[in-house]
């Protein structure tokens, strides 16, 4: 199981690139926090989620 912004979801094994996609997050608007360490943009379609993982997503929103 991997913690995502505090849910557990059965996603281990699979590409952080992929859940990112399939859950609407636009990749130039967010970042990615994998076990209190900042993910490089570069790395999120190499980055396989391991059992255990606590990954917090945070998206930037624009205003003035």
């Amino acid at each position: 199981m991997v913690k995502i912004n505090g849910k557990q979801l059965d996603l281990a094994g699979k590409p952080l690139e992929k859940y990112l996609e399939s859950a609407g997050y636009d990749p130039k608007r967010i970042a990615v926090e994998r076990n209190g360490a900042i993910l490089p943009k570069a790395r999120y379609s190499e980055t396989i989620l391991s059992d255990g993982d606590e990954i917090e997503i945070v998206s930037f929103v624009g205003g003035g």
